[in-house]
């Protein structure tokens, strides 16, 4: 279940905000004004964040600035819910890291579009890191197999040759194929033990 911290100081909103987004099978929590936001945030880490901006204490400025500089909440999605609608707002907004801006009065709809907005475009980021990184670990793979096949491979072929010929074989030509097995493990082993 998704969960959305709302971070507002007006009971009646927040509370309107969390009948709406309960209905939409939201898990919501809420807190009264940033301070509070900000120390819910040091406990829970949501997968989303509605904030306003004009607030007693800690003003959604400071929420996102400090959301933004740890790195456990750093990429958390960021919607500022406010009254404050003018360009520089809006500018400030984005420049400390919101994702979008909701003007009050808002909708339902406006709500819940910027939300899902947010969300899926926190999926494609998603869906895109684990492609490469599931790609990165195919390539590490490749890397490791080829740096540990073709020594073991020469190993075993040293080995087979000890097998097969070792009552031919003269005790200083064994003790050579001996080292060169111990020499080829050792590389292996300083290989894998990084």
């Amino acid at each position: 279940m998704t969960k959305i911290l709302v971070i507002e100081d007006q009971e009646d909103i927040r509370s309107i905000i969390k009948e709406i987004l309960t209905a939409e099978n939201f898990l919501v929590m809420d807190a009264e004004n940033g301070q509070a936001g900000i120390k819910f945030l040091q406990t829970e880490i949501p997968d989303l964040i509605i904030c306003d901006i004009a607030m007693p204490k800690v003003s959604g400025y400071e929420v996102v600035t400090w959301a933004r500089e740890n790195p456990t909440t750093e990429a958390i999605p960021f919607i500022f819910l406010t009254a404050k609608g003018s360009q520089n707002d809006i500018r400030q907004a984005i420049e400390l890291g919101a994702d979008d801006y909701l003007i009050k009065p808002f909708t339902r709809a406006d709500l819940l579009g910027a939300i899902k907005a947010r969300l899926e475009k926190e999926e494609i980021i998603n869906r895109q890191t684990q492609k490469k990184l599931k790609k990165l670990d195919n390539e590490l793979y490749s890397l490791m197999s080829d740096d540990l096949i073709n020594p073991l491979n020469y190993i075993m072929s040293i080995s087979k040759k000890l097998i097969d010929d070792y009552e031919l074989m003269e005790r200083e030509e064994i003790l050579t194929k001996i080292k060169e097995i111990y020499n080829f493990s050792e590389k292996i082993h300083n290989k894998t033990s990084h």
